[in-house]
């Protein structure tokens, strides 16, 4: 609708007797009125104005009312279309409504009769502008992949495939360790979808036991079971028009695999204690930190439900295999948490962002912000220090084979591996395990050094003495 408080109203017909007299009926009535007796003039119009509402006539000379009507849909899908015709041709009016008109009213007008229409029209036009509004600023915010930190190759792979498989209805199976960020990815396929404007349902199959579960997927009707005492819907049911989030799908029973698998594929479920079909149209994003593949051999999950889900598979890096991403991530949760905790933090101490850096990361993404909370809890701005990490184990690094001595020794090493891990060894030594000072020395940054510490497991002299 337009941004005053008056409705716009378009009429558009070769009949200057009907033009006028409809130009002056809606005057009367408030609102704003164009007469065009063409279409080209309207389309003129059109592109100086914005409408809530066009009456259009089906038979002018030139471009007819349906080519108009298309126009108008194309340039401006908010304005609502009525059409006029004569009894001749209400064959054509139809055909206008099927194409996303209103309605249509006959000659002679009935003011009464167009004037309800036209309160219609209005009504559906300012929800029409409304929702499209919302839309816009549902894309602006959804920023898809903006909640996907990381530069790394496997992260840059990651998002590639999100924004292949996103505008798809192809069914997701990700793969990755426990806190991971699987749900992120799973939320970055769905705002890429077009079924981002409806809901992305997450269920977590492997917090309930199965008989829990089932009620839970597919709801259930009053007095099914003792306490259910009235009809509640289910995730499936939840989730039509959008995504539906399985985690943890590895762990659910062989009963409710049977169920699933029925759904993936009619689309259709009845709750617990019903009868009734109830008919659902989502999208499936899967998740596991599971070897389904040797489930399957083992037979506790169904191969027929495996190559359901496993239509595309995505797999994502644990932590340790993209520790380049680290400073970019510990700084995205330095900022959030900070804000949730309105505790303003410019960056971490080099300290700490050490230890961030050597820290082997069993609990992935999921310890990382765990770990940048306490420090905000325990710390004081403006920066992270390292004791605010105390509960993070001292660096596990430790300098190569033969201490600072390896220079002598380079010409016996066969492989350009073994070669390359004792010359890294041999500067961290020089430099006193002072990384700023190794990766300038050695002339790369200091996120590649840490790969290659990690790569070689490098560590500390004092922590190779205390190794059994």
């Amino acid at each position: 609708m337009n941004k005053g408080n008056q409705p716009r109203i378009l009429v558009v017909d070769d009949e200057f007797s009907v033009r006028d007299s409809l130009q002056g009926w809606f005057r009367k009535d408030g609102y704003l009125v164009t007469a065009c007796g063409n279409g080209a003039e309207a389309l003129r119009a059109l592109e100086a104005e914005r409408f809530d509402v066009a009456l259009l006539d089906i038979k002018m000379p030139g471009m007819d009312g349906i080519e108009l009507q298309e126009r108008i849909h194309r340039s401006t899908p908010e304005t609502v279309v009525i059409m006029i015709t004569a009894f001749a041709s209400v064959e054509t009016a139809v055909t206008a409504l099927k194409q996303g008109a209103l309605d249509y009213v006959t000659k002679p007008i009935d003011p009464d009769e167009l004037s309800h229409l036209v309160r219609r029209a209005i009504e559906q036009s300012r929800l029409k502008a409304e929702n499209i509004a919302l839309k816009e600023t549902i894309d602006h915010h959804l920023a898809p992949t903006d909640t996907l930190v990381g530069e790394s190759l496997g992260m840059r792979e990651v998002m590639r495939l999100v924004q292949q498989v996103g505008p798809t209805d192809a069914t997701v199976l990700i793969r990755g360790e426990s806190g991971t960020g699987k749900e992120l990815v799973a939320r970055a396929i769905h705002a890429h979808s077009p079924r981002r404007y409806l809901p992305l349902v997450p269920v977590n199959c492997g917090a309930l036991p199965e008989n829990l579960l089932e009620s839970e997927l597919f709801g259930h009707e009053k007095g099914a079971f003792t306490g259910a005492q009235y009809r509640r819907k289910g995730k499936l049911e939840m989730a039509s028009g959008g995504t539906l989030f399985l985690d943890e799908i590895g762990t659910i029973g062989m009963k409710t695999q049977i169920d699933l698998l029925r759904v993936l594929e009619t689309k259709e479920f009845t709750r617990i204690g019903g009868s009734q079909a109830v008919h659902v149209d989502f999208r499936v994003v899967a998740a596991t930190n599971e070897d389904l593949e040797a489930a399957v051999t083992a037979g506790t999950f169904r191969q027929d439900l495996y190559y359901r889900l496993n239509v595309f598979g995505l797999r994502l890096p644990p932590l340790r295999e993209r520790r380049t991403d680290i400073p970019a991530l510990a700084r995205h949760f330095l900022r959030k948490l900070g804000q949730q905790m309105d505790k303003r933090y410019d960056d971490f101490a080099p300290d700490a962002m050490d230890r961030l850096m050597a820290h082997e990361w069993p609990g992935n993404v999921r310890e990382l912000s765990n770990a940048v909370e306490r420090a905000l809890v325990v710390g004081r701005p403006p920066v992270v220090r390292a004791e605010d990490l105390g509960f993070i184990g001292p660096a596990r690094m430790t300098a190569a084979p033969g201490g600072g001595e390896l220079g002598a020794a380079l010409e016996v090493l066969d492989s350009l591996e073994d070669m390359e891990r004792a010359h890294i060894g041999r500067i961290l030594g020089r430099c006193g395990w002072n990384i700023k000072a190794a990766a300038e020395t050695l002339g790369i940054d200091r996120s590649t050094l840490y790969a290659k510490i990690a790569k070689y497991d490098l560590r500390r002299p004092e922590e190779t003495e205390r190794r059994p």
